[in-house]
């Protein structure tokens, strides 16, 4: 008999927090770049990975992007700053019923840990956006120092939920992340909207 989950691991990038892309594209448009330059240039692995894992921090990895987009794109130093500056000053927006189940999965006894690949700024973030205080743990990769989907990141998060990984049920939006999750012995559910939190509440018992 399958075992019952009695605990969320959760992400945070697609399911509980959201970029709008149009609130970017006019800082790029007005340094002549498309939309979407500056995401491409910062998620770019050799500058990417080293922020996840905390080899980098986050002023780190977001020199290394003023640097790229001056490299790729031919702008001047100091206006290549000023765009990255602009671009990290938005911090997204949180699905405020994405964040309504985390609270009633608390209420219901069910602890709740935010499993993220993040930068050094995740903590400052999570104040900005009112979440500090909406989770039990927080396992940030640039902090631990492995990063979903490894087992490994997988491990810690299970680790400080202290509950093996076949009591945990992991959702996050990004599928390589939750077959990740499935290989280290989590059930694990990919979000696609609101409409799953009905089969999410099923599978927690709630």
């Amino acid at each position: 008999m399958k075992t019952q989950p009695d605990a969320l691991v959760i992400d945070l990038d697609g399911v509980i927090r959201h970029f709008d892309p149009d609130v970017r594209a006019p800082q790029e448009a007005a340094a002549g770049l498309d939309a979407g330059a500056v995401h491409a240039v910062a998620f770019e692995r050799h500058l990417l990975q080293p922020a996840l894992i905390g080899q980098h921090s986050h002023d780190q990895w977001a020199q290394g992007i003023a640097e790229g987009l001056v490299d790729k794109h031919g702008l001047a130093p100091v206006a290549a700053h000023a765009l990255v500056d602009q671009w990290m000053s938005y911090r997204g927006e949180v699905d405020p019923t994405a964040l309504a189940f985390v609270a009633e999965v608390r209420a219901a006894g069910v602890p709740v840990a935010l499993a993220t690949n993040a930068t050094t700024r995740l903590d400052a973030d999570l104040r900005l956006l009112g979440l500090a205080d909406a989770f039990d743990v927080v396992v940030n990769s640039s902090v631990v120092g492995v990063h979903k989907p490894t087992r490994e990141y997988f491990k810690v998060v299970c680790d400080a939920l202290r509950r093996p990984a076949e009591r945990c049920l992991f959702v996050d939006d990004d599928d390589r992340n939750v077959r990740g999750a499935r290989a280290a012995g989590l059930s694990a559910y990919r979000w696609t909207s609101d409409a799953d939190l009905p089969y999410l509440r099923a599978a927690l018992g709630l």
